[in-house]
């Protein structure tokens, strides 16, 4: 199971259901560091060096730091999405797979399928440069 620092932007669904998944997750309110205009890139030092992986919706500003080089514990970018519990569930079983978390980017979106009824989630890894 992963240790996720989760961005104040995160739905308290998502982050319930993480953790009945068995996931070690703090909330930016917990750790203290809620509505405070605190900088992405200090958001994602602060989890790195308490060896989390950051889990936010803001999908552009993170992707950058990804993008940028910048050593992290690890990013999950998630779609903000009224299902929450089918998404807690997809993040869990593609994650559970993993190794490491560290130095990479995932990201967690909806997707309409042919032949479907229903939209899917699915789990993307964007590389580094």
């Amino acid at each position: 199971m992963f240790r996720f620092y989760a961005n104040e932007n995160l739905s308290a669904v998502l982050v319930d259901e993480l953790r009945r998944l068995g996931h070690d997750v703090l909330t930016s309110y917990e750790a203290g560091n809620a509505n405070q205009g605190i900088p992405n890139e200090q958001v994602l030092t602060t989890a790195t060096d308490a060896h989390r992986c950051v889990m936010t919706f803001n999908r552009n500003d993170f992707v950058a730091l990804h993008r940028s080089g910048i050593a992290h514990g690890g990013i999950v970018v998630c779609k903000d999405d009224r299902d929450r519990l089918a998404q807690a569930q997809v993040i869990h079983e593609q994650l559970v797979q993993q190794q490491t978390l560290e130095n990479r980017l995932f990201r967690v979106l909806k997707q309409n399928q042919p032949g479907m009824s229903q939209p899917i989630f699915i789990v993307r890894e964007y590389p580094r440069p």
